[in-house]
C-alpha cells in the first residue's frame, strides 16, 4: 500500500476533541466521527502551498471546485447537478438546522427516523418542531426505516423528511427501491426532504452503490435538499466544507435567507482541501476504503464473539452500531467506559441500549479497544 493506515499518530497532546475528551485518562476514544489516519498527502501538499501564500482574507468556491463537485456527480450517480443549485456550508450541522427552519414554520412537524445522528433532532427540538419518529429495525441484517409505522400517526401538520443515506448509525446503503419507497411516502404526505449524504463515498459493501435521493426523478429533485460534504472521507472534518445541493429555486432561496447574518462563509483553506480531495484524494480513499473494509470484518466476527454484544455488519460509514441489550450493565456506554473504551452512548442517537464503535483508526488500537471491552465483560 502507498498510505500507512496503520501509522499511530499521537492526538492526545493536540486540539483534537475526540482525544481531549479522555485526556490524562487511560480511555482509548472510539466514539466522535472522525478518523485518527493522516489526511491525503495531496491535501496537506494544497494546504502548505495556500498558507505560503500568506494572505487569508474572505473567500469563494473556485470555478474548479464548482467543476470537480459536478463532474464528480456525474460520473458516480450520472446526477446532472447545475452550478446554482450549490450553497457552500461550514459544516453539515448548519445545513440540517438550516433546512428545518427554512422548510418548516413554528407549528409544523418533521418525520425523523430513528436511531439517527443527534443533530437531526436537536435541530428539531431547538426550532420547536413537531417530532414523528419512524423506527429503525433490522431486516435481514440491516437497518432500514419503517415509515409505515408512524404513517397512522401523522395529522398533516408534518412537513418535513429527514433521510440518513448512508444511516448513521447502522451503516445501512439504501438501495434504488428502498429510496423510491421514501419517495412515494413523501409524495403521499406532501413532504419535502433534506437527505444528509456525507459518508457517502465511505462504502464497504462490495457491489452496493451509493444514489442521491434528488438523483431518483425530476420529483425528487424538486423537493429535495442534499447535504454533502468530503470531510468525513478524507478526514477534513474540522475545517468544515460542506455543501447542499438544492436545484428548486424557490427552496434554495428559503435556506439562503436562513442562513443570511447567522451561518458564516467557508474558511478559504476548507475550500482548498475540498479541491485538493475532489481532485487528486481518489488513490488515498481507494487504500482507505480497503482499511476499513478489514477494520469492519474483524470488529464484526469479534463483537459477535462477546457475550451480550451484537453487531450487524456496516455496509458504509466507519461507525459499528452495537446492540448491548444483553450485557449484564445498566448504562453499556459508562460500563465500557470505565473499563478504558470510550463508545457513543446509544441514547444520543435514541436507543439507550446500543453503543456507536468508530473503527475509524490504526488496527493495533481498535484490538486494544475491543480487548478492554471483552477483558470488562468477561470479569462481569
Amino acid at each position: 500500500m502507498a498510505f500507512n493506515f496503520d501509522e499511530s499518530i499521537d492526538r492526545r497532546h493536540s486540539d483534537s476533541f475526540k482525544w481531549q475528551k479522555y485526556y490524562e485518562q487511560n480511555v482509548i476514544p472510539l466514539w466522535v466521527a472522525d478518523t485518527d489516519f493522516r489526511s491525503p498527502p495531496c491535501i496537506i501538499e494544497a494546504l502548505q502551498a495556500r498558507i505560503a501564500h500568506g494572505v487569508f482574507g474572505y473567500g469563494f468556491p473556485s470555478p474548479e471546485l464548482t467543476e470537480l463537485f459536478i463532474a464528480r456527480m456525474a460520473e458516480r450517480y450520472h446526477w446532472r447537478v447545475q452550478p446554482e443549485w450549490l450553497v457552500f456550508l461550514p459544516g453539515l450541522v448548519s445545513g440540517i438546522n438550516l433546512a428545518v427552519r427554512a422548510l418548516t414554520g413554528p407549528d409544523e412537524g418533521i418525520v425523523i427516523p430513528t436511531p439517527i445522528y443527534p443533530p437531526f433532532r436537536a435541530a428539531a427540538r431547538g426550532a420547536g418542531r413537531q417530532q414523528r419518529l419512524a423506527p429503525m429495525v433490522l431486516n435481514d441484517g440491516r437497518w432500514l426505516a419503517d415509515l409505515a409505522a408512524v404513517e397512522t400517526e401523522l395529522t398533516g401538520v408534518e412537513k418535513l423528511l429527514m433521510l440518513c443515506n448512508p444511516h448513521n448509525p447502522g451503516g445501512t446503503v439504501y438501495r434504488r427501491e428502498e429510496l423510491q419507497q421514501q419517495l412515494a411516502f413523501a409524495q403521499r404526505h406532501d413532504l419535502l426532504v433534506c437527505s444528509d449524504e456525507i459518508h457517502c463515498d465511505l462504502l464497504l459493501e462490495p457491489g452496493v452503490e451509493h444514489i442521491p435521493f434528488a438523483s431518483l426523478d425530476s420529483d425528487a429533485e424538486q423537493r429535495s435538499v442534499t447535504l454533502m460534504s468530503p470531510s468525513k472521507t478524507f478526514n477534513i472534518a474540522g475545517l468544515g466544507a460542506s455543501l447542499a445541493v438544492i436545484p428548486n429555486p424557490r427552496l434554495r432561496m428559503r435556506f439562503i435567507a436562513q442562513r443570511s447574518g447567522i451561518v458564516p462563509s467557508v474558511d478559504v483553506l476548507a475550500f482548498v482541501a475540498a479541491t485538493a480531495a475532489w481532485r487528486d484524494g481518489q488513490p488515498w480513499l481507494d487504500e482507505q476504503l480497503a482499511y476499513l473494509r478489514g477494520n469492519r470484518d474483524w470488529l464484526r466476527a469479534r463483537i459477535n464473539e462477546l457475550p451480550g454484544l451484537h453487531m450487524a455488519s456496516p455496509e458504509g460509514t466507519y461507525l459499528a452500531w452495537i446492540d448491548a441489550h444483553e450485557l449484564a450493565a445498566e448504562n453499556p456506554q459508562r460500563f465500557f467506559e470505565q473499563a478504558g473504551v470510550g463508545l457513543s452512548p446509544g441514547a444520543e442517537f435514541g436507543d439507550p441500549r446500543f453503543v456507536r464503535l468508530n473503527f475509524g483508526c490504526p488496527r493495533a488500537l481498535l484490538e486494544e479497544g475491543i480487548e478492554r471491552m471483552a477483558a470488562a465483560i468477561n470479569a462481569g
